[in-house]
């Protein structure tokens, strides 16, 4: 039998000048690169940093607003200079067998735990951006050894020095290199005016409704110069508990259930593939929630309580059944859905759950508290306009978000063209 021709290692998508330029190369990365395991003996060094899946590295306590590590024993740690990379070989979602990240914040100390790598030419932006691809993933899956545990790869030093990394010409690297860098500064502007949009809408809020002891708003329309009425949520709306549904029934397919890790900060739901689950139980159809339900989490396995009390408002097309920990809002005057939700996203609001919440590792609110709750609310004109204000920064947030995530998508396809495919390259 004859051997299958190798496929040539060259990108499917190359800048024109270099289209000529021949197939790349492989190299090992013993040879253009070197591990660093100086450590901090002295302890003079203090700058914890960790490499985050998601973030990339980050300084400890910018990152947990707090010391991990102990900052009596940082005398084992690696020092890490800016410009150097490292493996974390924990794996997660965001990162399926280990992130590789470029040290850009300086000199610091990591855990012991973690590769430490510096390449010989200072110019490696290209292999910055390589790493954020899954190119070298496979090759880590062949070599590495998971059984110890489960969340980690166990990959020996010599086995993680032998990675293979692709090579072209060095002006081709950097075309690369600049191309994907311009998009990542472009996505990195638009997060920060999704992030100033979230600012102004929280600054909004906290003068659109009373702060706590006042008994109107700081800002006001024009229009409206009437008082705020006080009253109490139990005799403005009615809550239904959700339903225990039964883990024997969940299934791949089914009804949609809203569970607590369908809750967010922001007031919307988030269904992706890891949180949604289905069940082919059948119960009361009163459980059925739909478009313009609103639904109050009264459940959080987080201490600091951060989605406690956090409403959500069903959009278009999401319909769900209520689980248990969760309760749906119904108003029994004429008011309006949507400044429920945003007096449901208040500071003093969530003041007052996280305030009186019990449990200590699972924490819980109740109907009770929940109804007891002190409200001023102004007329439903008022109410309306409140509602059409913060909606409209809301639409603005979603569409911004939009952008950010098209521009994320247009990045993430460009590498995988941009990248020849290492597929075939042995370990």
């Amino acid at each position: 039998m004859t051997k299958p021709e190798k496929k040539a290692l060259v990108p499917a998508l190359r800048f024109p000048e270099f289209r000529d330029a021949g197939e790349w190369k492989t190299v090992k990365l013993k040879y253009v690169a070197k591990c660093t395991t100086l450590k901090n003996t002295d302890g003079r060094n203090n700058r914890v940093l960790t490499n985050s899946a998601e973030y990339g590295i980050v300084d400890q306590r910018d990152f947990f607003d707090k010391d991990i590590a102990n900052q009596n024993n940082l005398e084992g740690y690696y020092i890490v200079e800016k410009g150097d990379y490292v493996y974390n070989p924990r794996i997660s979602t965001f990162a399926p067998v280990g992130p590789i990240s470029k040290n850009k914040l300086g000199t610091g100390v990591m855990s012991p735990l973690y590769t430490v790598f510096r390449f010989n030419d200072s110019n490696n932006d290209f292999y910055e951006h390589y790493f954020k691809t899954s190119q070298w993933h496979n090759y880590m899956r062949v070599v590495s050894n998971n059984g110890a545990r489960h969340d980690r790869m166990a990959i020996s030093a010599a086995d993680f020095l032998a990675m293979p990394l692709p090579e072209s010409l060095s002006e081709e690297q950097q075309k690369i290199a600049d191309c994907l860098s311009s998009i990542d500064d472009l996505i990195t502007a638009q997060t920060q005016k999704l992030a100033a949009l979230k600012a102004h809408k929280k600054g909004l809020m906290q003068q659109l409704f009373p702060a706590e002891g006042e008994t109107v708003p700081k800002l006001r329309f024009p229009e409206f110069r009437d008082g705020w009425k006080k009253n109490k949520l139990e005799n403005l709306i009615e809550l239904l508990s959700g339903y225990a549904f039964q883990s024997e029934y969940f299934s791949e397919n089914g009804k949609k259930l809203l569970t607590p890790k369908n809750f967010t900060k922001h007031g919307a739901a988030n269904f992706n593939k890891e949180n949604t689950k289905f069940t082919i139980e059948e119960c009361d159809s009163k459980y059925a929630c739909r478009q313009g339900d609103l639904l109050l989490l009264l459940t959080d396995l987080t201490p600091s309580c951060e989605l406690l009390g956090k409403p959500i408002l069903l959009k278009e097309n999401e319909e769900v059944l209520l689980n248990q920990r969760i309760v749906k809002v119904t108003p029994k005057n004429p008011l309006d859905i949507r400044f429920l939700l945003y007096f449901f996203s208040t500071e003093t609001y969530h003041k007052r759950i996280r305030d009186t919440a019990t449990g200590s590792t699972v924490r819980h609110s109740s109907n009770k508290i929940v109804l007891g709750t002190q409200i001023y609310m102004p007329s439903i004109e008022e109410q309306q306009k409140i509602a059409d204000c913060l909606s409209s920064v809301d639409e603005l947030i979603t569409a911004q978000a939009e952008k950010v995530e098209a521009l994320k998508k247009h990045k993430k396809g460009l590498m995988q063209q941009l990248f020849p495919s290492m597929d075939e390259v042995g370990a």
